[in-house]
């Protein structure tokens, strides 16, 4: 322990307390030797590990060889920079701790060592979802203490008697940040409360589920789950119960929610307030700032948001925080457990506390500094593999802000943005709208515009003033910005009327939800400050580009048309623009061609490659319709999996696809030998079936297509609740030994659901955030964060729409596991596909006979 100052200091501070007058320190065995030379034998001995711990384990074994040192208990310390776990230390360490519980633990840790009692039969660790494993422990051999800590989690040991802590394990006091030793003899009501079932009903049911319940905890309280069992130790009858928390700085599927909450919320500056407090709340943090600052012009930096969940401080000035400081000069800071160290530089850290610190710049497209977030904490981050992550998405979504508040003055500034509201004005949203179209002409995509008109907004003008209208006008913005995406348009076009862009639509339905949305949203009281509650509603109108019109003037005339027709309906609602009686013509007859379509030849699978992102090698392929009519040529996907679900035809159509994926997925193994997995979609109403399983195992034995290549894709927007036999299917499938991926990830809103509920394999990340990559630093957060959290949940990547260099590089910095789209291939039908397989075979035979024998 002697070149570790701090620790020896504190070390010697505790066993002098107990009333230890001989310790010793020693930088090396060498040093050992001589101090020890004719001592007697030694009580304890503390050995700091750091680093992968192979200097401790060394010095470990040499002090064995040392006569004082023969019998006495060794306790690993581990520092803040130890890789080393736990269980990789060897047996002849016989306890250990983190090196910031030497003041509470060191003493407890010495004599629980002399206690007889152990454990032999070690319990398993709860699953992550579902009732908690049972846990079964005898009386002789091992700790219970140390089994528990091995999976770093929250353990509370209790007498089920006296109803009182014995004990509680490191993750536990580190979490809470109540040390153990205030901890132990509490009675448990005053540290665990269950919310639905008292302790009494909770001990009865230990082992079968997990109950929710509130921890006290330096911060009041925890929300979060708990499980009960039953163990023995020494002959005596306790409780081990287990805490996990709904924090999202310890559970992936909690903080990928923060995510989606975080990234949905609003773009205004008092929406940034409410997002650093969500992301303090959610978090567990004690302290978070964001700060703007201009580095190109040398300006002092302004504070956008500060929250601190402590005592009123003094705070030190900007030029005194060095932390600060060195993050907008673009360096970011991570000190998951050992901020004190930046206490004697920094006197923020020092006057708050902090022993968890992250410092992080905001950045923009170009990568210049906007500013910086500061968050920390007053106990050790739990888990910085969740935490910092995390809090990278969120410097993501500040600096896109901050990003947005520079670009509103600077539009202000050029006449680009309406003065009153921030928003693009009509000027600005037709120059958008163009360019949106462009984009849309050359990647096939498909967009909607809403016509949004204030109903009545002339009597509020003419009753209560301009003033209140315009105030109505900015709180209405307020209302539409938070219904739609950062990559969507939301634009002033005149006095009271709004359009909106969606971009990137999938299903019509989508759009549909968010007019429901903001019909219901303006439907709510307006509350002005210091004026009169208002009820103020809107009727809007929707067309879809390329359906109802190829050019911005006659897009938006035919939502203009589409809204009076929501305002002759009664208003206060939304009305789609309705085709022609010629094209419901048209429809009718595509619908009577395509049941016989398939008879007649003309459907056709394509397959597009999906590649590994390390080594660019095609290592699966999805299976995709298309329609070759006749006279109208090549009909889109998206046009006729409509008409063909209404009609009921995609059931037989969706298996004479699966058949005839799977044949030739067959044929191409037997030839090529390269085990590509195959997708194929499956839409809702084949979900619906009952026999879905059994179809899919007959077309699996009649093609001989091994289950292990086949993937069903199920498409994220399809709601377990509203499909039935949904959950049947899935674990059906599974067990024939299929694999199933979730299509269009991040459109949907049932993301976690789906990732808990669902044997998913693998996500497939939308198209629409992958094509934003480089362009919307949302979407880019959306993106890294759906992968991180995917992996910790053992799911596999696919992203989708993969289209330019820049997503790619993007995409392998972060990870993603496989890839497909333009970039590498479009569609191709299967000669075409077949022709890629072979001279693919052919350029890797001809490098391999270059290789020297």
């Amino acid at each position: 322990m002697a070149s570790q100052r701090e620790l020896r200091r504190e070390l010697f501070d505790v066993l002098d307390r107990e009333g230890h007058p001989t310790i010793h320190s020693a930088r090396d065995t060498t040093h050992a030797a001589i101090l020890l030379e004719g001592r007697e034998p030694l009580a304890l001995i503390v050995v700091a590990f750091d680093g992968d711990g192979r200097s401790g384990l060394m010095l470990c074994e040499q002090l064995r060889l040392l006569a004082p040192c023969v019998d006495a208990p060794i306790i690993a310390v581990l520092i803040d920079e130890a890789t080393i776990r736990p269980t990789q230390l060897p047996e002849i360490v016989s306890g250990w701790l983190y090196a910031s519980q030497i003041g509470t633990e060191l003493i407890p840790r010495w004599q629980q060592l002399h206690r007889s009692a152990s454990v032999t039969e070690l319990p398993k660790m709860p699953h992550a979802s579902g009732a908690p494993s049972s846990m079964a422990l005898s009386s002789s051999g091992g700790d219970y203490r140390f089994v528990f800590e091995d999976g770093d989690g929250d353990w509370l040991i209790v007498d089920p008697v006296a109803e009182r802590v014995v004990e509680a394990s490191p993750a536990y006091t580190r979490h809470s940040g109540l040390a153990n030793s205030v901890l132990t003899g509490l009675p448990l009501r005053e540290v665990l409360s269950f919310e639905a079932v008292g302790i009494e009903k909770a001990f009865g049911d230990a082992g079968r589920r997990w109950l929710a319940c509130l921890r006290k905890s330096i911060r009041g309280s925890d929300t979060g789950e708990a499980s009960v069992r039953r163990v023995r130790q020494n002959g005596r009858e306790l409780v081990a119960l287990q805490f996990r928390s709904n924090q999202a700085g310890t559970r992936p599927a909690v903080a990928l929610t923060l995510l989606a909450r975080l990234f949905s919320s609003g773009r205004d500056d008092a929406d940034v307030v409410d997002a650093a407090r969500l992301l303090l709340d959610e978090m567990g943090l004690d302290y978070l700032a964001v700060w703007s600052a201009r580095p190109e012009d040398s300006s002092v930096p302004t504070q956008i948001v500060q929250h601190w969940r402590g005592e009123e401080q003094i705070w030190p000035g900007p030029q005194l925080q060095s932390s600060l400081r060195l993050v907008l000069g673009g360096q970011p800071l991570m000190y998951p457990h050992d901020a004190r160290r930046l206490a004697d530089v920094d006197p923020l850290v020092g006057q708050l506390g902090l022993r968890g610190f992250v410092g992080l710049p905001l950045l923009d497209e170009r990568r210049s500094v906007l500013g910086a977030l500061l968050a920390g904490s007053r106990n050790p981050f739990g888990a910085p593999e969740i935490v910092e992550p995390v809090l990278h998405c969120a410097a993501a979504y500040f600096a896109h802000m901050l990003e947005l508040r520079r670009t509103r003055e600077q539009g202000r500034a050029e006449g680009l943005l309406d003065a009153l509201t921030g928003l693009p004005n009509r000027l600005l949203f037709n120059d958008r709208l163009d360019t949106i179209i462009r984009e849309a002409t050359r990647t096939g995509e498909t967009f909607a515009v809403l016509f949004v008109d204030l109903d009545r907004f002339k009597f509020i003008n003419d009753t209560l003033g301009h003033a209140v209208g315009d105030r109505v006008l900015v709180a209405v913005t307020q209302r539409l910005r938070s219904s739609v995406r950062a990559s969507d348009t939301v634009a002033r076009y005149a006095g009271d009327e709004f359009i909106i862009v969606l971009r990137h639509i999938v299903k019509t339905d989508d759009v549909l939800r968010i007019a429901e949305k903001i019909v219901q949203l303006m439907d709510a009281p307006l509350h002005l400050d210091d004026g009169p509650e208002l009820q103020v509603t809107a009727s809007i109108g929707i067309s879809f580009f390329p359906e109802d019109a190829p050019d911005a003037e006659t897009l938006l005339k035919h939502a203009d048309e589409a809204m009076y027709a929501a305002k002759s309906m009664g208003r206060n609602k939304y009305r789609v623009y309705d085709v022609s009686p010629a094209q419901e013509q048209q429809n009718a007859a595509l619908k009577a061609r395509l049941r016989h379509a398939e008879g007649n030849g003309e459907l056709r699978v394509f397959y597009q490659p999906q590649i590994n992102a390390g080594t660019e090698d095609i290592v699966g392929m999805e299976a995709l319709l298309r329609w070759e009519h006749p006279e109208l040529g090549n009909i889109g996907p998206g046009f006729f999996i409509p008409l063909a679900e209404e009609t009921g035809l995609i059931v037989s159509i969706g298996e004479w696809v699966l058949r005839t994926a799977c044949k030739q997925a067959k044929a191409w193994d037997d030839r090529f030998g390269l085990r590509l997995r195959l997708g194929v979609n499956l839409s809702a109403v084949q979900l619906m079936q009952p026999d879905l399983s059994e179809v899919v195992a007959a077309v699996l034995q009649e093609t001989g297509l091994d289950p292990g290549l086949l993937e069903l894709e199920v498409t994220e927007s399809i709601s377990i609740k509203a499909v039935p036999n949904l959950m049947e299917n899935m674990q059906g499938l599974h067990r024939l030994g299929c694999h199933i991926a979730i299509d269009d990830f991040g459109t949907g809103a049932a993301s976690l659901d789906y990732l808990r509920k669902l044997p998913a394999d693998r996500i497939k990340i939308d198209q629409s955030f992958v094509r934003n990559i480089g362009v919307d630093p949302d979407d880019e957060a959306i993106v890294r964060a759906t992968i991180e959290m995917a992996h910790r949940l053992k799911r596999g990547v696919v992203a989708e729409g993969v289209e330019i260099e820049q997503h790619l590089q993007f995409l392998r910095a972060n990870h993603c596991d496989e890839l497909q789209g333009y970039l590498f291939c479009r569609p191709l039908p299967q000669g075409s596909f077949e022709r890629l397989l072979a001279e693919r075979e052919r350029l890797l035979t001809g490098v391999q006979d270059k290789l020297p024998a």
